[in-house]
């Protein structure tokens, strides 16, 4: 990307660029999501953590949790007295807030219950598809510079909802040794069995390879940075190792706006993705050079007014804002991208969905901040980064749940299906499958069996 920024105060904005004028090695760049630049280098420094881990247990743990959040735990378990003694001291009003978004996250997830499918394929030949929930699931609750019950909520609901017998919550603890009131409350509205303390890939290979207090689950759940994210892609590949719902990392936002989008909105929205950490990433795309100096502009105004417009400023380091041609380009632009949360603030909204359709969560039209899904609207926050969102989905009620299959064929369903059976068997040259069907038609049993099933 070309050098076009500007300081303000202590902070830069990056001035618009035409993507018509960068060059394809610069285009590149722009959409580069800043977290995988370095990430040869980080592989390898999450390959030594799960091997601490696998090596010492629980006490690498402890270790690294000095090490990387600066507090000296006894345990890694919160004691569930401790975890409503936090719970308690939860503010009304957050109380009340953290009631709404369950009770909208519940309901939007309980609607997505899979249906079992029970069918004759042929006569006598039924095959059927069952659910079942998962036993051990581990919820990945990011820490850091942010309380986030939110996340709590979006783990913790479809969870309980599928029935996951167990459901181990791991999040990093503050300086205190605990963890913030909101997330003990939400824990428990969520009926979390387990409550630990520990944050980043440490976290994430003791709930993999399991400790002396922490099992090792059949999934590990949540979002995380860009270690969490590595951490979970190696250990789902270990042997006997999770599953794991997506690769989750630093927040997205892409926001596609046109002259009827109000600056001060876009800006709102980029600025709330954008100060989820430093390795965030935001993009505005628009044909509209006016309403992008607009927003460049909002930018500047409203992130000096920010609490955490140091961390904002990172991320938006890494951040750019285009003038496209038309907004088709733009939409070609984010289906490239394939952002985790794109907003469309622009006329007729919803005519562009189904071609922006390569997104963890699209908030449609001016009125739709992603504020809404990361708290209460119902929809889960936990979604596909890195252009995942090409073929990961967001996570759901489906996530907790394994699928099986059964099938059960009476004699003469075998009888008729058993030409097929040989046939294909004899194609493959696997002469085992084809006994196993021809010595049940030759059995003496069978034909008892035909027999009695015709008269």
């Amino acid at each position: 990307m070309p050098n076009n920024s500007q300081n303000t105060g202590n902070y830069t904005i990056a001035k618009a660029v035409m993507w018509s004028q960068l060059t394809s090695e610069q285009q590149r760049d722009a959409l580069a999501r800043p977290a995988q630049k370095a990430s040869d280098e980080l592989m390898t420094r999450v390959q030594d953590i799960i091997q601490q881990v696998r090596d010492q247990g629980e006490q690498a743990l402890l270790a690294l949790t000095a090490q990387f959040d600066g507090v000296q735990l006894d345990t890694v378990v919160l004691d569930i007295t401790t975890v409503r003694a936090q719970a308690d001291k939860t503010d009304a009003d957050v109380k009340r807030a953290i009631d709404q978004a369950y009770a909208n996250i519940k309901a939007f997830h309980a609607a997505q219950a899979p249906s079992p499918v029970r069918m004759e394929t042929m006569p006598g030949v039924l095959c059927e598809q069952r659910f079942a929930p998962l036993e051990k699931v581990g919820l990945y609750i990011p820490g850091g510079s942010a309380s986030l019950p939110s996340t709590v909520l979006m783990c913790g609901v479809p969870a309980q909802l599928a029935g996951c017998s167990e459901r181990v919550l791991i999040s990093p603890p503050n300086k205190e040794g605990l963890l913030s009131p909101a997330i003990c409350y939400a824990a428990l509205k969520c009926e979390v069995t387990k409550v630990c303390l520990g944050g980043g890939a440490q976290a994430i290979a003791a709930l993999a390879l399991g400790t002396e207090n922490i099992p090792a689950v059949d999934k590990i759940v949540g979002p995380g940075n860009s270690y969490v994210t590595a951490a979970k892609q190696l250990v789902s590949q270990l042997p006997g190792g999770p599953a794991i719902d997506l690769p989750a990392g630093p927040s997205e936002l892409l926001v596609i706006a046109d002259d009827s989008a109000d600056p001060i909105f876009v800006a709102a929205d980029l600025l709330s993705q954008a100060e989820h950490g430093p390795d965030s990433q935001v993009l505005l795309l628009s044909p509209s050079a006016r309403l992008v100096e607009a927003t460049r502009q909002e930018l500047e105004r409203q992130l000096n007014a920010l609490p955490r417009a140091q961390i904002t400023a990172q991320a938006l380091q890494s951040s750019s804002l285009i003038v496209t041609a038309d907004l088709a380009e733009a939409a070609q632009i984010s289906q490239r991208y394939a952002p985790e949360h794109l907003s469309l603030q622009i006329e007729n909204a919803e005519d562009w969905i189904a071609r922006t359709d390569k997104a963890g969560s699209i908030f449609v039209g001016h009125y739709a901040p992603e504020s809404g899904g990361d708290y209460a609207t119902g929809t889960n926050h936990v979604l596909p980064t890195y252009g995942y969102a090409r073929n990961y989905s967001s996570l759901g009620l489906a996530d907790f749940y394994r699928r099986y299959t059964v099938q059960n064929l009476t004699p003469q369903g075998l009888q008729d299906l058993a030409p097929t059976l040989i046939a294909m068997a004899a194609e493959e040259q696997l002469d085992a499958h084809l006994q196993a069907v021809a010595l049940r038609l030759s059995s003496s049993r069978m034909q008892q069996d035909l027999a009695g099933e015709q008269s």
